[in-house]
């Protein structure tokens, strides 16, 4: 490595550093001070409160990692220009370009270490996060196994193959209901439910009433649709459903294929399975955008105007990456074009400003 690419290399990750230290203390502040009151409310031990915070560090980490990078990248640069240096060196006959290499091996480098932090760390602290919010739930028992969602509510059992985030459909319904001395009175069981204006609607309905009197007095209804009032919120499912950033890679595409076998809709989670490879690239692009603003603009007046073009672009991006995700997750983009035509489109973008510095 040369001098100038490795004064490079640590100017950047000096600025990369301090730039995710600063956006850590911040998220974890706020988010402190919109949770404690319920922490406190619901009695959690304070050992379990700070566990929750530093189990949340990781998933922050991979998140603000690309827009550390891109501000990593223009403090770098930015200063350089303030400094005159920029200019010294390419009246030295060095290349823009030249200077780039280090950061191309950098912004690949961080790609490669976010897919395997994000793959190997953050389902781990994301999953202990979870557990220690869920103990806010006192008056509801909730497990997860699988596609399988038991949730124990007030003298009932609800049994869930499956529920699809996408649409809040919930498929493979049975619900068992309970008298004061634990003997099953009613049982529902329905192929399929949706939660429709405060009621849950299930579809292919079928309703055992009457379990604990004589068996002659047992009566049996079919539904093809039925309104019906149940101890359930969609709030519910949500917390105990499986999460896409719960399950590595790998976990991940099982789930999908044993969740498709088995007719069910996997859409979103196919979508988030390529968002899973198409996120960390973002390092990648952010960096050659950064670099193609701040060596546009290699003036002692540009640095204040690269940085503000660069938090457009990553608002820009991340609201066009969000909303492509949005289309696969209704089945309108194909899931590996949701996931990855945003970073395409970045990606020649950046690629046309760092062909065009010279």
């Amino acid at each position: 490595m040369t001098v100038i690419h490795k004064y490079i290399s640590q100017l950047f990750f000096k600025y990369f550093g301090i730039v995710l230290g600063v956006v850590i203390v911040i998220y974890l502040s706020i988010d402190f001070f919109q949770r404690i009151d319920n922490f406190l409310e619901d009695e959690i031990a304070p050992t379990f409160i700070v566990s929750y915070f530093l189990y949340k560090i990781p998933l922050i980490v991979s998140q603000i990692t690309p827009i550390a990078v891109l501000l990593g990248v223009l403090a770098v640069f930015g200063l350089m220009a303030k400094n005159n240096e920029i200019i010294a060196l390419k009246s030295g006959g060095v290349s823009l370009h030249y200077l780039l290499i280090p950061i191309v091996i950098i912004g690949i480098s961080l790609t490669v270490l976010l897919f395997v932090f994000s793959e190997v760390v953050v389902p781990i602290s994301v999953s202990k996060a979870n557990r220690i919010e869920d103990m806010k739930s006192k008056p509801r028992m909730t497990t997860s196994r699988e596609k399988n969602i038991w949730i124990r509510g007030n003298q009932s059992i609800t049994h869930i193959k499956y529920y699809n985030p996408a649409d809040q459909m919930i498929s493979g319904i049975s619900i068992a209901y309970f008298s004061d001395d634990f003997s099953l009175t009613r049982r529902l069981n329905a192929r399929s439910g949706k939660y429709i204006d405060g009621n849950w609607i299930f579809y292919d309905c079928l309703i055992q009433e009457n379990l604990d009197a004589d068996q002659l007095d047992h009566e049996v209804f079919f539904h093809d649709e039925k309104i019906c009032q149940i101890d359930l919120q969609p709030t519910d499912l949500v917390r105990v459903a499986k999460e896409s950033e719960d399950m590595p890679f790998l976990d991940l595409y099982r789930y999908i294929r044993k969740v498709e076998n088995e007719g069910y809709d996997a859409s979103k989670y196919r979508v988030d399975f390529y968002a899973k490879t198409a996120f960390p690239f973002i390092c990648f692009i952010l960096s050659m955008f950064g670099a193609g603003l701040a060596l546009r603009n290699s003036t002692k007046d540009g640095m204040v105007l690269s940085f503000a073009y660069g938090l457009l672009t990553v608002l820009i991006y991340w609201s066009f990456y969000s909303f492509c995700l949005s289309l696969g997750y209704g089945n309108i983009l194909p899931p590996m074009l949701a996931a990855w035509i945003a970073n395409l489109i970045f990606f020649c973008a950046a690629g046309l400003m760092v062909y065009n510095l010279e």
